[in-house]
């Protein structure tokens, strides 16, 4: 697998992993993919960043305590480094176009992690893949593709959680191989939604645009309109007014899909406090936060699959 400018990465450099358990422990592994951290500065820069570029590798290792430390009680995290696509530039990009750019390099990059990871670390475990933003554009990619063409290994997937990119009706009718999540139970299933706010006008979410996803409730695990009061969430996980130390916080963040435009909805939160925290995104747009808001309801939810899996093998 060749991308315009040079081979895919070597992930038999253990340099290449963001996280590579050298022990595993658990009966499980958490193969994690991090959102967009890297953007370029100058114009005249490419369009993919290298590897070891020492930015996108800091803000990897900010997003894994963020993110990938809901699903470590649940396995074994494993992290590749992969070369991003300029965040700017597949934002303001057609779909097609996304998809195409995302291929090239960053998709090629973590199936070969996948790949390598698979036939190297896994030793037969079942797994959970995530990811967010970025990260989840490339999964959609691993799993239409990589995961049609090896049955074997899509047998030990316990779920998917994609978060933070919509996965729409279409793509599932184009991958009849996959199936959506329909409660909080099912294995072999992928998870999706998107977050934001009530006052966001339906196809002004830079994240979503016009695309319908999909979605399933993180809090009730129901795929209808039912609302999920903060109240019944156990809990997200959110900065001090610093940014710099997260911890739990209880009766936060509500839920309720809009089906017409496939959509979480969180009415809970405070516009103006998350818009300060929410890096250039517009008010009332909570992609940064998809995973932060549903964090400890994600992390029950990964062990809930995960042990139901097991006892049924």
């Amino acid at each position: 697998m060749k991308t315009e400018n040079q081979n895919v990465i070597d992930y038999s450099n253990p340099g290449h992993w963001l996280s590579l358990p050298a022990h595993p422990s658990k009966p499980v592994d958490v193969f994690y993919v991090y959102p967009t951290v890297w953007a370029k500065v100058d114009p005249a820069e490419p369009n993919y960043c290298a590897i070891d570029h020492p930015g996108m590798q800091q803000g990897a290792v900010s997003a894994f305590g963020k993110q990938a430390t809901a699903f470590e009680t649940a396995g074994n995290v494993y992290a590749p480094f992969y070369r991003q696509a300029d965040g700017g530039c597949t934002l303001s990009l057609a779909e097609d176009q996304r998809w195409e750019v995302l291929r090239k390099v960053p998709a090629a990059d973590v199936t070969a992690a996948f790949d390598y990871y698979i036939r190297h670390y896994n030793n037969g475990r079942p797994f959970i893949i995530v990811g967010h933003s970025q990260g989840a554009n490339v999964l959609m990619f691993l799993l239409s593709e990589y995961m049609k063409t090896h049955p074997d290994v899509y047998a030990g997937m316990i779920a998917a959680y994609v978060i933070g990119y919509p996965v729409t009706a279409e793509f599932m009718a184009a991958n009849k191989h996959l199936r959506f999540a329909g409660g909080p139970d099912d294995t072999g299933v992928i998870i999706s939604y998107n977050t934001q706010s009530p006052k966001v006008v339906p196809g002004t979410n830079i994240v979503v645009a016009n695309n319908i996803g999909i979605v399933i409730n993180p809090v009730n695990w129901k795929r209808d309109e039912t609302p999920a009061p903060a109240s019944e969430s156990l809990g997200s996980y959110m900065p001090d007014s610093t940014m710099t130390h997260y911890g739990k916080v209880l009766d936060f963040a509500d839920a309720r899909i809009d089906l017409a435009h496939g959509i979480i909805i969180c009415s809970s939160v405070n516009d103006n406090a998350i818009y300060a925290m929410s890096c250039g995104l517009d008010l009332g747009v909570y992609h940064i936060f998809d995973i932060n808001f549903y964090y400890y309801n994600l992390r029950e939810n990964a062990e809930r699959r995960a042990n139901l899996f097991l006892r049924k093998s």
